[in-house]
């Protein structure tokens, strides 16, 4: 199975692919997709969506794994990381490819076994499990790694309980 992993975000979204084959977790690639403050919101979003339409393409997943919308502070972030949220979505159902989601919380459990973990742990882990001799930089595209490995151990469970 192949997994594409996305944190989510107006000026930064991170992803990353891995592949799940009987319990091995294998890195394919991770990058980011970066958007300018100066331009629309619109463009902004047309940006991301037509570079994860080519990503979709190129790498055929069968699965999506989105990080939750996370409520910090400022409104105003959380309904841009929601808009792009419904730009990543759609070109997941484009795809037709199935999204699940995420929260922080139970990446950081998947991933490093405690649900408070710092970022610097998630990242130690991601490198561990993905067998690389190098922790994924930057922080974004780290955790969109965090939120595949995440999808791939929940759908690994699901397949052993049968939930």
């Amino acid at each position: 199975m192949k997994i594409l992993g996305i944190d989510p975000g107006l000026a930064v979204t991170g992803y990353g692919v891995i592949a799940e084959n009987r319990g091995k977790l294998t890195l394919i690639k991770y990058s980011t997709v970066r958007t300018k403050p100066d331009e629309t919101i619109q463009n902004r979003l047309r940006r991301i969506y037509n570079r994860f339409n080519e990503i979709f393409d190129e790498h055929s997943p069968d699965a999506c794994a989105l990080e939750t919308l996370f409520f910090a502070k400022n409104p105003k972030s959380v309904f841009q990381v929601g808009q792009v949220r419904g730009v990543l979505l759609l070109c997941a159902s484009l795809h037709d490819v199935p999204a699940f989601e995420y929260s922080p919380l139970e990446v950081k459990q998947s991933v490093v076994g405690y649900g408070r973990a710092e970022k610097p742990q998630v990242q130690y882990m991601t490198r561990v499990l993905l067998g690389t001799r190098e922790t994924p930089r930057p922080a974004d595209a780290a955790d969109a790694l965090a939120i595949a490995i995440c999808h791939a151990n929940s759908s690994r469970l699901k397949k052993f309980t049968g939930r």
